[in-house]
């Protein structure tokens, strides 16, 4: 059975008040085996809540299998930097995992593949594992270039990380036409890019990274995606606000 991960990434959503609920009901209703504390579960399951939240889910998390992430981190350890949140501010608080990369990230903000690797090697260098998003718009795919904009993305993170930091990481596949608009990719539409991905980092680096799927996983999608062999778990959006929701995206990785 293969390892999987379920991430959930709350983007700008939740107070305290509504995190502490949220968490509360996830940590409640998870299947046994990924309470089951022996070490034998072969399901993760990661939370990414806004900066403003981090510290109450890193109290609620103590006792609980669930690790905590971040959604972004600056790549200068510190400095005067207005606004942002370096890695090791992510470590100080509790966090093991940090998504980088996303595209609303790399859309709104001009993040580029340079950066976004400078980002991972501070991510590295302070203990974190970053979750690196890649993935096309809807125009270059109906052009046929996603494996080439994905490619290029993976090439251009190795070249400025190093096939170091990508051994550290977890890559997620987000289609950015799929992300926030309801309209998943199908299984085998995934399935096609993520064995792309294995294949460019066998062959080239001599590696097989965990890979998630993300652009609007749902409990309905989820198990048909997580039944696909290069398909490793899943970045949710969304449905990672929503207790049941969330439960059952895990419950259907527990199966897989």
């Amino acid at each position: 059975m293969k390892r999987m991960m379920v991430a959930g990434n709350w983007k700008m959503f939740s107070t305290v008040n509504s995190a502490t609920q949220l968490i509360e009901g996830i940590v409640g209703g998870l299947p046994a085996p990924v309470t089951e504390r022996n070490g034998d579960s072969q399901t993760d399951v990661v939370i990414c809540p806004p900066y403003t939240v981090l510290g109450t889910a890193a109290h609620l998390l103590a006792n609980s299998p669930i690790a905590l992430g971040g959604q972004n981190c600056h790549h200068e350890q510190e400095g005067a930097f207005t606004g942002e949140v370096s890695a090791q501010m992510l470590t100080d608080i509790g966090c093991s995992y940090v998504i980088l990369g996303h595209s609303e990230r790399r859309r709104d903000y001009h993040e580029s593949n340079s950066l976004i690797a400078l980002k991972a090697l501070a991510a590295v260098t302070a203990g974190l594992t970053p979750i690196v998003c890649v993935g096309e718009s809807l125009e270059q795919r109906e052009r046929g270039e996603t494996a080439d904009v994905v490619g290029t993305q993976l090439t251009e993170f190795v070249r400025g990380a190093g096939s170091g930091c990508l051994a550290a990481s977890i890559i997620a596949y987000e289609p950015v036409w799929a992300i926030g608009t309801g309209k998943a990719a199908t299984p085998e539409q995934a399935q096609e890019v993520h064995a792309d991905i294995r294949r460019r980092c066998e062959e080239q680096y001599g590696l097989s990274p965990m890979i998630l799927y993300g652009g609007s996983v749902n409990a309905n999608n989820a198990q048909s995606l997580f039944q696909q062999v290069d398909i490793d778990g899943a970045l949710v959006g969304g449905a990672s606000l929503s207790v049941e929701s969330f439960l059952a995206i895990i419950k259907a990785a527990v199966g897989s």
